[in-house]
């Protein structure tokens, strides 16, 4: 005897049915922040990395703010969490990309031999960067608010 429920024997399969999403819309985690929003700021942390990535060779530290500046642009009015890790995503790129302008600015003003101590400076705070970004990138997916060590509040 076959089962109508059964695909391979002629019968239909019975309907998929999604979950309704809980009241709001959005799922939301422990932290009471909807993923959509905790998402958003995630990309906030990722798009310094991108744009250190794909400018890389003659403007990283540009690239590093332009991206946290535009979704911080595009979000801060509608989702708080998003405006907040912006924000703070913004203010350690800028942070970072001076520490860098000056160790530059101290290279060329020896001539080139300041670069014995300001590359491995470089490099130190370069790993540094990568390290805290990737944490507060998952800091901020799971909900927690991200505050980076050292970083200059120029966006309030």
């Amino acid at each position: 005897m076959s089962d109508i429920n059964d695909p391979s024997a002629g019968g239909t399969p019975p309907p998929y049915s999604q979950p309704s999403p809980p009241q709001g819309g959005t799922s939301t985690h422990a932290s009471g922040i909807g993923a959509e929003e905790r998402q958003w700021a995630m990309f906030a942390h990722l798009a310094a990395l991108v744009g250190g990535i794909v400018t890389a060779g003659w403007a990283a530290s540009l690239g590093c703010i332009i991206g946290p500046l535009v979704i911080w642009m595009m979000k801060k009015e509608t989702m708080p969490f998003v405006d907040d890790q912006g924000k703070e995503a913004l203010n350690f790129n800028i942070t970072v990309g001076i520490v860098f302008l000056v160790l530059w600015i101290l290279t060329f003003a020896t001539v080139g031999i300041g670069i014995l101590l300001t590359g491995p400076i470089m490099l130190i705070v370069g790993l540094a960067w990568l390290v805290v970004t990737i944490m507060a990138a998952i800091k901020a997916n799971e909900g927690v608010a991200y505050r980076y060590p050292f970083a200059l509040r120029l966006v309030k």
